[in-house]
């Protein structure tokens, strides 16, 4: 038999050193991103579902670089839901807090001179947060997810899923990768941004 390219679902098995997921990727059609959902177990229940909003961040989440937490982030989601036996982490194309790779570096130069992560944003005509979360719903709807317990430190992840539909039954905090370089950048959004993080997590 065969099947054309619009045939194929764009999901598959992902065996990964944390634990064999599922994939699936989903078209946005407004910004032509395509966004993951990787996925374990069943999404049905009874408990709410572990779920991570994770933004793609490629010097954290590739490159390891230890100026933000991303890179420890994805992968202690993904050891939590691996522990639970089920969950959900999307990773949403949503480079620099929204603002994107290219601007996401002249933020960092801004910050090599002493800005912090928030007025860098600002200073290059940026929202602090350019993020939005409505995708995720799209995407949480899709798994046949209705309600979560959501792997976050940032209000308004809680606040965006809720407003659009997702009952955020309780939140998880995701403290990790703390360290010299990116003390500061952490105590900005504790401090600035309204992130659940305390002095003492740093």
């Amino acid at each position: 038999m065969t099947m054309t390219r619009s045939d194929v679902p764009s999901v598959a098995f992902l065996p990964t050193v944390r634990g064999d997921f599922k994939i699936q990727v989903f078209h946005e059609e407004t910004t032509g991103f395509d966004h993951v959902a990787l996925t374990l177990g069943d999404m049905k229940g009874p408990d709410p579902v572990l779920v991570r909003v994770h933004s793609e961040c490629l010097t954290g989440d590739v490159f390891a670089s230890t100026r933000c937490d991303c890179g420890p982030q994805l992968h202690a989601a993904l050891d939590a839901i691996v522990e639970k036996g089920w969950g959900a982490l999307l990773y949403l194309r949503q480079e620099g807090r929204g603002i994107g790779l290219h601007a996401k570096i002249q933020a960092y130069h801004l910050q090599d001179q002493g800005a912090d992560t928030l007025d860098a944003n600002l200073m290059l005509g940026h929202p602090a947060d350019a993020r939005d979360y409505a995708i995720a719903a799209n995407i949480l709807a899709d798994l046949g997810v209705e309600q979560v317990n959501l792997l976050t430190n940032n209000p308004e992840k809680v606040d965006q899923l809720t407003n659009h539909g997702i009952q955020v039954a309780s939140r998880t905090p995701l403290i990790v990768g703390v360290g010299a370089k990116n003390r500061d950048y952490l105590a900005t959004k504790g401090e600035r941004m309204g992130h659940h993080i305390t002095d003492e997590d740093l």
